[in-house]
């Protein structure tokens, strides 16, 4: 996978307040080159989330300022795609429909080049002969696979995921991180994903930034690719230098605990 290590996606001292409470304080600054899978790790309500958002436009910064390729980032867009924990498929619809509506909004691509696209993603994510299935026959993993296929046939270039497999039993998660690193290699997106599991931070990241407690500032920022590489299947999980990087995370994160 070809990383490059240009500015892509920019936090240039950023800082978000809600009324009184601070949720990021002290200035936060993070360059995020193009096609990194780039995992925020720490407790709940640290702020890791409500940084993604801002990412995304769903929020806005308090201070500072988040730039794309050099822009500043506005309101939610294509570019910009969001999975939440919650399996956002739409009922009414089925599955090759709900890719589909991810679509709606390009004038740019004739009803041909939608379906092409929408067929593309359906097969990428596994769920092609399930196009014509309504989401409520089908597994919360498939919902969530439905929800990552609509985001990239959207032609969304930065995936911002907010521990979208967090609901899901043990054996799903583990079949969906594959399937994201896969999807992820292949389709050369930027991803933020968001979790507090160290294990699946692990196995995801190309770096991990690890957070405090709330108001969030970075603890470590961590390249796990130049210890692990860029390829990720099942096996990896068993060998000696997952076991270390995962078991001197949860370390720093006891730490980090005793010292709260």
């Amino acid at each position: 996978m070809n990383i490059r290590t240009t500015e892509y996606l920019v936090f240039d001292g950023v800082t978000k307040r809600f009324g009184g409470l601070p949720v990021v304080d002290t200035p936060f600054h993070l360059t995020v080159p193009r096609n990194q899978f780039v995992v925020f790790l720490g407790p709940s309500g640290c702020g890791k989330t409500t940084l993604m958002r801002m990412s995304g436009g769903l929020d806005t910064p308090s201070t500072g300022e988040i730039r794309l390729e050099g822009e500043p980032v506005g309101k939610p867009d294509q570019r910009r795609g969001m999975v939440f924990q919650s399996y956002s498929s739409f009922p009414w619809l089925t599955v090759g429909q709900n890719v589909a509506f991810g679509m709606r909004y390009r004038p740019d691509l004739s009803k041909k080049e939608k379906r092409r696209r929408a067929d593309h993603y359906l097969r990428l994510v596994g769920l092609h002969e399930f196009a014509d299935t309504y989401p409520n026959r089908i597994s919360g993993g498939m919902r969530q696979r439905v929800a990552i296929a609509r985001t990239l046939a959207a032609g969304s270039e930065v995936l911002l995921m907010d521990e979208p497999f967090g609901a899901l039993d043990a054996q799903r998660r583990e079949q969906l991180q594959v399937e994201l690193r896969r999807i992820q290699s292949e389709e050369s997106r930027t991803v933020i994903f968001v979790t507090h599991d160290v294990e699946e931070a692990v196995f995801l990241a190309d770096r991990i930034i690890m957070f405090s407690r709330r108001p969030a500032r970075i603890i470590e920022d961590i390249d796990v690719t130049a210890h692990l590489g860029a390829a990720r299947t099942l096996a990896l999980r068993d060998s000696e230098m997952f076991f270390r990087m995962k078991t001197r995370i949860i370390q720093t994160v006891r730490e980090m605990e005793v010292s709260a």
